[in-house]
């Protein structure tokens, strides 16, 4: 699949083996694995640090094998999960650290392209995320209010 902004193809990357069960050398005790998640949480991580914390530290190659359910599923039933989702947080602060480089940077013609790419793609995911009804209707991305939003 070609880039959003560019005019080239990704990068070629490794893929996860088709698999239908959790291998036998992996950790398949599911209260565990659900406990373990919900106090990473607690702690603050991200579904992406839970997963790779869960891989490398737990022995869990896929949550979803192990459990029947996604990180993200498993935190919905618990009331964890945050009211951005991650994606959409990742890009905001993206963009927040873009402005303020640019606050400091005012010639950085380089940084400012990139800042409207950034932007562009916010807006597209909350454009899609308030129709899927994952984000309420009437939610808009502004950058001066977008710190507040990522404080709580």
């Amino acid at each position: 699949m070609a880039r959003m902004h560019a005019r080239r193809r990704g990068t070629s990357r490794s893929v996860r083996p088709y698999r239908t069960q959790a291998p036998e050398w992996s950790n398949t005790d599911k209260e565990a694995i659900i406990k373990q998640i919900v106090d990473l949480r607690r702690q603050g991580s991200s579904t992406a640090e839970i997963g790779l914390v869960m891989r490398d530290k737990y022995g869990v190659p896929s949550v979803k094998l192990a459990t029947g359910k996604k990180i993200t599923q498993i935190l919905r039933d618990n009331d964890l999960v945050s009211e951005i989702p991650e994606d959409l947080r990742n890009l905001i602060e993206k963009a927040l650290g873009m402005r303020k480089h640019l606050s400091e940077n005012t010639r950085d013609v380089h940084n400012k392209r990139q800042l409207m790419l950034t932007e562009s793609k916010v807006r597209r995911l909350v454009k899609y995320y308030v129709g899927s009804k994952k984000l309420p209707k009437g939610w808009v991305y502004k950058p001066e209010t977008a710190e507040i939003l990522l404080s709580r």
